[in-house]
């Protein structure tokens, strides 16, 4: 594929919604750039703002944790699978506001704590500890909401 072909792709996907460095490369790896083209490709979208990590970061942060109940431990994973910065990462936190981050946590735990029957109350404060871990909320956090909302 030519380079200008190629460019304009690129700027069609990143226009489509915000997309990670790392997401561009493999599109145009899919539609078989060299590795200088791409190199160029990527260094052009950055310097017409298509591509930025960090407003990619923020929005994706804001998008899992809002609509999908996700918790940071899960969230920094995900960004690091799509090749985020470090540096990127301990500066993009701010976007959870922490009292949010506390009374989603605890309104995930209540809805699954009520959704489990039959169960003793230490094991129904385990299965809500371990879904709330699995969504990607801190242990002391987690256990801290289970012992809230889980009476002995």
């Amino acid at each position: 594929m030519h380079y200008k072909d190629a460019l304009t792709k690129a700027m069609k996907y990143c226009a489509y919604q915000e997309r990670a460095q790392s997401e561009v490369r493999k599109k145009l790896i899919s539609l078989g750039c060299s590795q200088d083209d791409i190199e160029n490709i990527l260094c052009d979208l950055i310097d017409q703002n298509f591509i930025n990590e960090e407003r990619f970061a923020r929005i994706y942060i804001r998008s899992k944790f809002n609509q999908k109940g996700w918790g940071k431990k899960k969230i920094e994973l995900a960004l690091k699978q799509k090749e985020i910065s470090s540096f990127t990462l301990r500066n993009v936190w701010d976007e959870i506001d922490p009292n949010d981050y506390i009374s989603k946590c605890r309104d995930i735990g209540i809805k699954k704590r009520d959704s489990i029957k039959g169960l003793n109350s230490f094991e129904t404060k385990g299965k809500v500890a371990q879904f709330l871990i699995s969504r990607g909320f801190e242990n002391e956090l987690v256990w801290e909401i289970c012992n809230e909302i889980v009476p002995d």
